[in-house]
């Protein structure tokens, strides 16, 4: 079974500085150990809502270490520092607006704030980025509906095959 490298970026300037523990890339990481069998590479990064230093991180990802997937928690929002989506936006090369639209349907039947969500997801070299939001129930709840298609995607580009665990996540890849 494939290793599987994947990314992810809290970006978020109270938890870098320390002034709070990161528990939304914990979450990510949780939910991805439950979703997949295959053994996880995880690469951490805590790093302030700063656009130039979130798109270095995102294309050391993508580039350097070669994520197959990379998951980002936090800067979704409207307000003048949320940023993560248009680093996103600026280091992709492909854009897959689904997973947005998709995540705020999934979002707006818990808070009706949802529709000020700016969550996508894209490809960088042969990586898929995966914008969230910062909560972990908000994280649990995007992920449920989008990691179905993440696997095939993941296949699409390149990537390494990813094995869920079918108990927790039924994931779709065509018949071939």
């Amino acid at each position: 079974m494939d290793i599987i490298r994947v990314g992810v970026i809290t970006t978020s300037d109270r938890a870098s500085a320390g002034i709070y523990e990161d528990i939304s890339g914990k979450a990510i990481m949780d939910t991805l150990n439950e979703y997949l069998k295959n053994e996880i590479e995880y690469i951490y990064r805590c790093i302030p809502d700063e656009q130039p230093l979130i798109e270095e991180k995102l294309l050391e990802l993508a580039r350097d270490k070669k994520c197959d997937l990379i998951v980002t928690t936090g800067g979704t929002g409207p307000s003048p520092r949320d940023v993560t989506v248009d680093a996103t936006l600026k280091v992709c090369h492909k854009i897959l607006p689904g997973f947005g639209e998709m995540m705020r349907t999934v979002s707006l039947q818990y808070v009706p704030t949802a529709i000020l969500s700016r969550q996508t997801a894209g490809i960088c070299n042969n990586s898929l980025i995966i914008n969230l939001p910062g909560k972990p129930k908000s994280i649990r709840e995007c992920l449920d509906a989008v990691f179905p298609a993440v696997p095939y995607c993941i296949d699409l580009i390149g990537g390494n095959y990813m094995v869920a665990n079918e108990d927790v996540i039924k994931v779709f890849r065509p018949k071939q």
